[in-house]
């Protein structure tokens, strides 16, 4: 939060090093917390003889240091090594006169000070192994400040993906914490096509409906988005947060790609992101209406 409200005014290796080391207590706090109350629950209860001699002893406490340990480095191991999940999905639409197209979609990049252009030039390298003919991001590209994306060059980073038909993008929430003018600024320079309550119709082949993110109130319906599109071409969506999935069905899309939901980064808020979503994470086909719910490739909060 510091880091937000007086990071322009400090140098740059300064606010990011405040900002790792302000969100990483995020984290050891809640697993802290977690272990904190598992290891009394035992001691309570007796389930375990040990957890009383531990109580209030040096060697409890590396117990609890050696837990977190290594659930955080596990966490982290499993945070570098990016799951790359691969549909197959069949519509019965033509895209080209290859009657097919290789998207690359992502979401919740969240690059900023926590996740620089080192790590996200390796990302690009794996996008770009996929040789796609389009990348779609589905928001949160941005985390909360543009500024050490100017700083680093990392609009010159994504001039890097290769691609047939380009980069287009949705706003997601981080978008508008950062500022939304700012950011879309920033994302134009990238020579990235936001969408924004808008449309792209590609190639005479295929579009790309992006809706603006939620923070906005008065962003525009499906419906009205929709309405006056051919439906005999294939339909993409791009909704950051992956609430009301029925619409999509409903309003003729062929396939979703959101993000937001992070599922996975931390338990248990997992399962509290099961309970907020119809589907928090994966593949769910609602009909003719394919829709993937990306976990996202940077880190909420860290």
């Amino acid at each position: 939060v510091l880091v937000q409200v007086i990071g322009n005014i400090l140098p740059l290796s300064l606010a990011t090093i405040m900002y790792r080391v302000g969100t990483s207590w995020f984290f050891i706090f809640i697993y802290l917390l977690i272990i904190f109350l598992l290891l009394e629950l035992v001691r309570v209860t007796g389930l375990c003889p040990v957890a009383k001699f531990m109580h209030g002893s040096w060697y409890g406490l590396g117990v609890l240091a050696g837990v977190l340990t290594l659930i955080l480095t596990w966490g982290y191991i499993v945070y570098l090594n990016k799951a790359r999940v691969e549909l197959s999905l069949t519509v019965n639409k033509e895209v080209g006169t290859e009657r097919s197209l290789k998207i690359v979609a992502i979401s919740d990049l969240h690059l900023g000070y926590g996740i620089g252009r080192k790590e996200f030039e390796g990302w690009i390298k794996l996008i770009n192994k996929e040789n796609p003919d389009i990348v779609l991001i589905a928001g949160d590209a941005i985390d909360n400040s543009i500024r050490p994306l100017y700083e680093r060059g990392i609009a010159e980073s994504f001039k890097q993906i290769n691609t047939k038909y380009g980069i287009y993008a949705s706003p997601g929430n981080h978008e508008y914490i950062t500022g939304i003018s700012s950011s879309l600024a920033f994302l134009k320079e990238a020579g990235i096509m936001v969408l924004r309550d808008s449309i792209a119709f590609i190639n005479d082949t295929f579009y790309i409906v992006g809706r603006d993110d939620r923070a906005n109130s008065a962003r525009k319906s499906l419906e009205e988005l929709t309405d006056t599109l051919d439906k005999s071409k294939l339909l993409i969506l791009l909704d950051h947060q992956p609430y009301n999935l029925e619409q999509a069905e409903r309003n003729g899309i062929d396939l979703q790609i959101s993000g937001h939901t992070h599922y996975g980064q931390i338990f248990p808020i997992s399962l509290i992101t099961e309970m907020m979503y119809e589907k928090a994470h994966g593949y769910l086909k609602k009909g003719d209406s394919h829709i993937y719910v990306s976990s996202g490739l940077g880190l909420w909060g860290g």
